[in-house]
């Protein structure tokens, strides 16, 4: 039997509520399979561990190969700072992603070129500080994507994702690697589309991020879309100025499997408005007038999460399973 890599990647954290409950999940503060048994209905409702069945997993497993977190808003629930950066690598978390908040904290600028596990979404303006993918272990290559639909204009992701995947298959293939992505977009059927563009270039797993919303669809993807040959959008970035032509995709194998979810959730304070607090998002929805999102900072907290396990030989998704776990502080903090 072939070596296996089990991925955990953490759905948003959010502000100090999400940096506890991550650190208490991955120093196994907590039971895997359910959270301390809380007095609250909706906490112990939640308590659930949901694999995808015929996939490889029979049970799960609390050893991980590699951690990933995206970390847009750890820091008061916009950005992240270098005293949260630090401390959320210590925690053992092998990567940090990104979105549309990365920005937030002003010294971002002042380390982002200096981290060597923290990534903004590629699809910036090419002069944006930090990098937009690495690889780690010339194993794991970790790519980091914003959406256009419903989102401040990037460059499109489909292709960002191209280039990328063009620029490193010609530098050292991709039938060995792991290639995960997260898709930090706005709209599901855009979501959609771009998993099954991702593994028709031999993406291993695209992971959506956000919404903070955890969907139910994690699934493998093993038998994509196909394309026909009037499909004319791509020029490529070898030759730019050619004519677009479907043939560029021939080049690429599709893995044997890809895992996907549309939305991996958030990690953070249970009973709020996705991490923020009550309150202040009502009167925003109901006035329209802006209004200062406070993090929310209840004593049920949340874990959304997937753990994927990948063959270490060709890179593709055995299994997939979704984490939606909380559990019951005794006393609340402040964020």
């Amino acid at each position: 039997m072939s070596k296996t890599i089990k991925v955990l990647f953490l759905g948003d954290l959010v502000g100090r509520p999400g940096r506890e409950a991550v650190e208490k999940f991955l120093k196994e503060e907590v039971s895997k399979t359910g959270f301390a048994k809380s007095e609250s209905d909706s906490a112990e409702s939640l308590c659930t561990v949901e694999s995808l069945e015929n996939t490889g997993f029979k049970s799960f497993d609390t050893e991980y190969d590699f951690v990933v977190a995206n970390v847009e808003n750890a820091s008061h629930g916009f950005g992240l700072t270098k005293k949260n950066h630090d401390e959320l690598k210590s925690y053992g978390i092998d990567c940090m992603t990104s979105g549309n908040h990365i920005w937030d904290k002003k010294d971002i600028y002042t380390y982002i070129d200096e981290s060597d596990v923290l990534i903004r979404p590629f699809n910036y303006h090419k002069t944006a500080r930090g990098v937009g993918y690495r690889i780690f272990q010339n194993k794991i290559i970790v790519i980091n994507l914003l959406g256009k639909t419903f989102m401040q204009p990037v460059v499109c992701p489909f292709q960002a994702l191209y280039d990328i995947m063009t620029s490193l298959y010609s530098k050292s293939g991709l039938d060995d690697k792991i290639v995960i992505v997260d898709f930090h977009a706005e709209a599901t059927a855009e979501k959609i589309c771009f998993a099954n563009f991702a593994y028709s270039l031999g993406v291993s797993a695209v992971f959506g991020t956000h919404t903070h919303v955890q969907t139910a669809d994690e699934r493998l993807i093993s038998d994509g879309f196909k394309l026909s040959e009037d499909f004319k959008c791509f020029p490529g970035v070898e030759n730019p100025g050619a004519a677009p032509s479907s043939k560029v995709f021939s080049d690429f194998v599709s893995k044997k499997s890809m895992a996907y979810i549309t939305d991996v959730g958030f990690c953070g304070t249970h009973n709020s408005i996705i991490g923020m607090e009550y309150e202040s998002s009502l009167k925003r929805l109901v006035t329209s007038i802006p209004e200062r999102f406070d993090v929310a900072v209840s004593s049920v907290r949340q874990i959304n999460a997937v753990c994927v396990e990948f063959d270490f030989e060709s890179g593709f998704a055995l299994g997939i399973n979704r984490i939606n776990l909380n559990y019951k502080k005794n006393e609340d903090e402040t964020q």
